[in-house]
């Protein structure tokens, strides 16, 4: 299969499920190593960064919807799997170390400090949440003008220029300081604190927007969301690190990616419990004396196991019987003497 297959096939397997595909079986089960943990708890990177300048492929891990509704069901249910959300949290913050130190070099690489950048970034930010406002008023507009509200119509408008009058002064307020900082192209670029893309002062309403509005910029944005929801858990005395020491601390088996073990005990690396003909099992002592096999089966030619005094007397019996040292007498004598 070439490489351009594979990627249609992955692509395919992604949207439709592995078991549709036909490369997956029914009996994989959630807590199996095949299926990706921060799938299972809500967010995985692959899935926010695809088609995008850091692309991270397809997931090497099982995405299966099925999957998904059985660990919601499990964990509604009241089951706690602390060790997924442990994988899950350090698989988080890990990617997002990454990024955080990209955003660090590259601020340090246009040499411009941090409150500026943190002032660049936030006049930036408003004046896209100003236009936003300025187009969600507009068609406020035109529909109280469509429906003959005139009055409500005309208040609509005077919102409107005073939102435009609000962004103009935002975009001086921006050029003042671009003005301020200097004039060579290192100066003109800022970075974004989310995302860690270069931006420049120079871009129009339309890049900006299209930037905060894009793929990567909000793939990160949830990243950091999530990382703020692991630390108010935390804040609150839920942390899935002291529920997972408690978990082990209880003498419970060493759990299979952080699942208790399968139904019917005995925990997942335990032996399966004893059942009736199954491994481990022993029959009473009067087992054999109760069954009567076939006459003409194999057992009953060869009759029932032999324990070890049975052993030792079918030993016995076959083995010859010793010699007394006549018989060395009589061999030698035959032989035309004795050996010194």
């Amino acid at each position: 299969m070439g490489r351009k297959a594979e990627v249609q096939r992955m692509q395919l397997e992604k949207l439709m499920g592995p078991e549709a595909m036909g490369t997956a079986t029914t009996t994989l089960h959630f807590t199996d190593d095949k299926v990706c943990r921060n799938f299972l708890c809500g967010t995985c990177p692959h899935d926010l960064f695809s088609n995008t300048k850091v692309d991270l492929g397809t997931c090497p891990k099982s995405h299966t919807a099925r999957l998904k509704d059985e660990y919601d069901a499990a964990v509604a249910k009241g089951e706690a799997f602390p060790a997924f959300e442990v994988e899950h949290e350090d698989s988080i913050r890990t990617f997002m170390a990454d990024i955080d130190r990209k955003i660090a070099a590259n601020k340090r690489r246009i040499d411009i400090s941090p409150e500026e950048t943190a002032k660049f970034t936030t006049l930036l930010r408003d004046i896209q949440d100003v236009d936003a406002a300025v187009a969600a008023a507009e068609k406020e507009v035109e529909r109280l003008g469509e429906a003959g509200q005139i009055d409500e119509s005309l208040a609509e408008l005077q919102k409107v220029e005073a939102l435009k009058q609000e962004k103009a002064d935002r975009e001086r307020e921006l050029q003042v300081l671009s003005d301020s900082a200097g004039a060579s192209g290192h100066q003109k670029l800022r970075v974004c604190d989310v995302c860690g893309a270069y931006l420049s002062i120079l871009d129009s309403d339309r890049r900006l927007a299209d930037h905060f509005g894009g793929r990567m910029h909000l793939g990160y944005l949830k990243l950091r969301e999530v990382i703020t929801a692991f630390d108010e858990r935390r804040a609150a005395g839920k942390d899935p690190r002291l529920a997972l020491a408690a978990q082990r601390s209880n003498g419970a088996p060493p759990p299979m990616n952080g699942h208790g073990g399968p139904p019917g005990g005995g925990g997942y690396g335990a032996p399966p419990p004893p059942q009736a003909g199954g491994y481990g099992y022993r029959p009473p002592p009067q087992h054999h004396a109760d069954y009567a096999p076939p006459a003409d089966s194999g057992y009953a030619r060869r009759g029932p196991p032999a324990g070890p005094g049975m052993d030792r007397d079918r030993r016995r019996e076959r083995s010859p019987p010793p010699r007394s040292s006549g018989y060395r007498d009589d061999r030698d004598r035959d032989r035309g003497g004795y050996r010194r």
